[in-house]
């Protein structure tokens, strides 16, 4: 029997599921509190593993780096390569200057950008009730937290700014005076209106902040213009010019900062290092098989993690079907969800949560290349913290369509199928990880070897790794002199897949001898990349034999010229090689300084 002309009855239970989610959360507060509480407990449980455990050498490395190239007057494609936005930069460089230059700030901004994330998806979900807005919130956390630990990753921040980008432009819908989104007129209304007219006011307040939010996104990652198009999109397509132009106001606004950087690095540094590099000459190096094997793990980081065996008392698949068919989970949850709204709105034009739904599904879909470019699981997470979060949502809003007729089951549905997807499908890379990292912040099976230099420190996931590189470290500091320049790369200069960063954060007083602080396969390596005449023009090096064995299906493997180590030999002598074993005769690390 079709719905669609019945008129929607907000049921006032406390936690029932309703198109406003605000009144019960007025009637009683502590109960919205004891909701928050429950997901910020869950972030608490493994904050002091997460504080100390060990960081991707590269990534947590250039995070830390960048910022402290921008505080010294460096300009982000002009001075050093950086891929996306500079707005992780600048907003890290100001948090760095305010509270200083650690690894610790980094990674409480990290934490921000992960509680930014998870509290999108939480009021994102909050008209379906208290219970089924910390079930969604919770996946989103269980997935997002592992890949990278805290690490202030630009896509993490562009992601939490997107989302709440939707949760305010959903909320201006809401009120009084905006028509509602697939027709008629909004029942809802906005707690504070007291007039149409001041409604609408309120309305457009929050349009331009919703744009605001989705412009800073972008100044996070230019890539996420395909989410923020669809979603907002959604959003305001039967809205009237005025909203539009509010909307896209905000917007322009959040994305004005890129004069600055166009003015600052150049409009042709500025294009090749976030559109060029990134889009044709980095994909070649870093792509991977679609879909991945059913078999094996073929990307090196993964099969890295996994020398690391913790266990899992729960029944589970093996790790490669696991990465297997979380591919294809990706996808088809953000579909699902978009899809679902489409349906509740078919059903019920004009109904709020439905429009929640096909909007944040929209936005999934929009976020969908992240997982395809490089499809391991560190890129399927950062998309199913949306998209995988948001498919019990949509199970309880089809589960409150046949409890109108059977029994009020939608909070049940929700925790049902968050527990399917979770332990059923990925529990490796999610709750067993989660586990993983809680047990280490009351001091069981601690993972994280300190590197230390001067009061500043990072964690490396080897211990005869770490080992050596605070013998380099220390080696290094004797000789160094304030001023020179320092490049960090692998000991075969031929290939560059990976870095460690990190060096570069432990020697402040040295300046960075290369474009290439974050190193890629087919661009540090390429024939006029300039890395010779770095190399040449450097004071001391670190060259790591870690990354040596780097094997993907991919032109990863593929040897650029030979004029950088040409110009190791002949202008370098050695201080040390540190770390030397049966895996690596040579030395884990290498330091070299300029002949005299």
């Amino acid at each position: 029997m079709s719905v669609v002309n019945e008129p929607v009855v907000p049921d006032m239970r406390d936690d029932a599921p309703h198109d406003d989610g605000d009144a019960p959360a007025l009637r009683h507060p502590w109960r919205t509190a004891l909701a928050v509480g429950v997901v910020l407990g869950a972030f608490a449980l493994p904050l002091r593993g997460l504080l100390r455990y060990q960081g991707p050498p590269m990534e947590e490395g250039f995070m830390l780096a960048f910022p402290q190239e921008v505080l010294r007057g460096q300009i982000p494609n002009r001075d050093f390569l950086h891929l996306y936005g500079p707005g992780s930069l600048w907003v890290l460089a100001g948090i760095f200057k305010a509270f200083g230059t650690t690894l610790a700030t980094e990674r409480f901004a990290g934490l921000a950008q992960h509680v930014g994330v998870v509290f999108g998806i939480f009021f994102l979900a909050r008209p379906w009730g208290r219970i089924v807005a910390v079930v969604a919130a919770l996946v989103s956390l269980f997935i997002i937290l592992p890949p990278v630990g805290l690490t202030a990753m630009a896509w993490n921040g562009a992601v939490a700014f997107g989302l709440w980008s939707l949760v305010v432009g959903l909320g201006a819908v809401r009120g009084e005076g905006v028509r509602a989104w697939g027709g008629g007129t909004d029942a809802l209304r906005l707690l504070t209106a007291g007039t149409d007219a001041q409604a609408r006011r309120g309305a457009d307040r929050r349009l331009l902040a919703a744009g605001l939010l989705a412009g800073v996104a972008l100044l996070y990652r230019p890539d996420l213009i395909v989410a923020v198009t669809l979603s907002l999109g959604s959003l305001v397509w039967r809205q009237d010019r005025k909203a539009r132009v509010r909307l896209l106001t905000g917007v322009g606004i959040g994305v004005v900062p890129y004069l600055l950087q166009f003015a600052l690095a150049g409009p042709g540094h500025s294009i090749q290092g976030m559109v060029l590099d990134p889009v044709f000459r980095l994909r070649g190096g870093r792509s991977l098989p679609v879909p991945p094997p059913w078999d094996h793990l073929n990307g090196f980081l993964q099969k890295a993690a996994g020398l690391r065996n913790i266990g899992w008392p729960v029944p589970h698949l093996a790790v490669a079907h696991e990465a297997f068919l979380w591919f294809f989970l990706v996808p088809l949850s953000a579909i699902f969800v978009a899809g679902t709204g489409w349906r509740c709105h078919r059903r019920a034009p004009g109904s709020y949560r439905a429009q929640v739904l096909f909007t944040t599904g929209m936005f999934s879909v929009g976020i969908l290349t992240q997982s395809l470019q490089r499809p391991d699981t560190a890129h399927f997470a950062w998309v199913s913290c949306v998209s995988v979060a948001l498919v019990p949502v949509a199970c309880a809003e089809l589960a409150g369509h046949v409890a109108r007729r059977r029994g009020p089951v939608p909070a049940g549905a929700a925790f049902t199928v968050a527990a399917l997807l979770l332990v059923g499908v990925m529990p490796l890379f999610t709750l067993r990880t989660y586990v993983d990292l809680s047990e280490q912040s009351f001091g069981r099976n601690v993972f994280g070897y300190p590197i230390n230099n001067g009061g500043r420190n990072f964690y490396y996931g080897n211990a005869d790794d770490a080992a050596a590189a605070n013998q380099v470290v220390r080696a290094l500091d004797r000789i160094q002199v304030p001023g020179k320049r320092l490049l960090v790369g692998p000991t075969d200069l031929r290939k560059t897949p990976y870095s460690d960063a990190f060096f570069y954060y432990l020697f402040p007083k040295l300046a960075v001898g290369t474009y290439y602080i974050e190193m890629d396969p087919g661009m540090a390596n390429r024939p006029d990349s300039g890395l010779a005449h770095e190399v040449a023009t450097s004071d001391y090096l670190i060259l790591s034999d870690v990354w040596t064995n780097w094997v993907e299906p991919n032109t990863s493997r593929k040897f650029g010229p030979n004029t950088p180590n040409e110009e190791v030999a002949k202008h370098f002598c050695l201080v040390g090689a540190y770390g030397a074993g049966e895996a690596h005769p040579k030395g884990i690390f290498r330091l070299y300084r300029r002949c005299r």
